[in-house]
């Protein structure tokens, strides 16, 4: 029997998936990131101690598991080989890796070519990027120009490959950006180590896991980011280079879309976004500030502090259709103690027009006026309780309210960072 999980998150990223897939990591065989690079960041707490990952999936670590980075993601080696030797260091290098050779590689002018293009475009025109290359990257897949994990393993291969794609590569960063030419050897001889150094974890990772789902094996597809900054579905240009939705697993990994099981959506129980782009609900006042701290919310992968803002239930019934979510992992409930008055929005008021539903046009979005339902807050403690029951009604309430407006169940709930602060309802 096929028991194949997508996780996806289901905002604007940082909503917790990592730690729900340690969560469920005692139950899962295969954990796979398909899509996205390094600008993703997911944190586990265990035991108070914390473990962030920016390309390696959330199970490494649960021993005897399989972990596999998908054709659909962009490896950036230097991050790879410092991720796995502080895990080695720790000893938790638990879980068997396997990367595919059809990944694309980020090199060092795809990050300076993305910070060069962002710092073009000016003020008011900036995307937000993290500078680590990821949208080069995938432009130079697209272009059929990219080096993949393969390339860097035949020395001979990447040289002739490399000649050609520097040449290029530097006439933009001369010509156009009126920068110094990147030398050959500087990217080579790195790259050609890498290569070594990733030789042993190289696999057909579509074999893998289609060997895995016909036994039976159970895979969960961890994505990273999140739905609204999907390329294609997301509030364009304001979102990241691949496909965050849950139709981007299948092309990132080989699987087919009838071996998919089940979809897990993760919502933080408020809103938060990282870099420029549209924020109907965003807080510039004393709650946003409380919710940006008590939440911590600080990026994990560049520090940056998010913006923070209220539940959209227009647009996470936008995600919850484009991903066809089964289930509600709800993130940082606990977040909300002491907040008061907690506002949901329910509609939007657009040209003196009220509007329910999620434009698709960023424009748009950008001009929205959100309109707020305000539901009764509580300020006890709910870092402790392990079962729905335990915690205080307004809690309680928050929770149904959320089920109710999405049509969706909410089958766990983070009351906390750790593993074990956590109230599983039958995920």
């Amino acid at each position: 029997m096929k028991n194949v999980d997508l996780l996806v998150g289901a905002q604007w990223g940082d909503e917790g998936k990592g730690k729900v897939v340690d969560i469920l990591g005692s139950e899962v065989d295969v954990f796979v990131r398909y899509q996205g690079g390094a600008n993703a960041g997911h944190t586990v707490v265990v035991d108070g101690q914390k473990v962030v990952f920016h390309l390696l999936p959330s199970g490494m670590l649960y021993p005897g598991k399989l972990c596999v980075l998908g054709n659909g993601l962009v490896l950036d080696p230097e991050q790879f080989l410092n991720e796995t030797s502080e895990l080695y260091a720790r000893g938790q290098d638990r879980a068997r890796l396997a990367i595919s050779p059809h990944a694309h590689v980020v090199m060092p002018y795809h990050k300076l070519l993305d910070k060069l293009q962002e710092e073009a475009r000016g003020k008011g025109r900036k995307i937000g990027t993290t500078g680590r290359g990821i949208g080069p990257c995938y432009v130079d897949k697209y272009a059929r120009s990219g080096l993949r994990v393969e390339d860097l393993i035949d020395p001979d291969v990447l040289r002739e490959r490399l000649t050609y794609i520097l040449d290029e590569k530097n006439q933009l960063i001369t010509k156009l950006y009126n920068q110094k030419p990147l030398p050959f050897d500087e990217i080579y001889e790195p790259a050609k180590k890498w290569g070594e150094a990733l030789a042993p974890y190289v696999a057909d990772t579509r074999e893998l896991l289609r060997r895995a789902v016909d036994e039976g094996q159970h895979i969960l597809l961890e994505g990273a980011q999140a739905a609204l900054l999907d390329i294609d579905h997301g509030t364009y240009p304001y979102v990241t280079s691949s496909s965050t939705s849950a139709s981007g697993a299948f092309t990132g990994t080989g699987l087919a879309p009838n071996d998919l099981t089940r979809v897990i959506s993760v919502v933080k129980a408020y809103t938060t976004r990282v870099g420029e782009g549209p924020f109907p609900t965003e807080d510039f006042g004393d709650d946003g500030e409380k919710l940006r701290q008590n939440g911590g919310e600080f990026g994990a992968t560049t520090g940056r502090p998010r913006r923070c803002g209220w539940l959209d239930i227009p647009g996470l019934r936008y995600s919850m259709e484009l991903n066809g979510a089964n289930v509600i992992a709800l993130t940082k409930l606990d977040v909300l103690t002491g907040m008061g008055g907690i506002k949901v929005c329910t509609s939007y008021d657009l040209d003196g027009e009220k509007i329910t539903k999620w434009p698709t046009d960023t424009r748009k979005l950008a001009e929205l006026k959100p309109n707020y339902e305000i539901l009764p807050g509580w300020n006890e403690d709910i870092t402790w309780c392990k079962k729905f029951e335990e915690m205080p009604a307004n809690a309680q309430a928050y929770v149904k309210y959320i089920e109710n407006a999405l049509n969706v169940p909410v089958a766990l709930i983070g009351v906390g960072p750790d593993r074990n602060q956590t109230i599983n309802r039958g995920i």
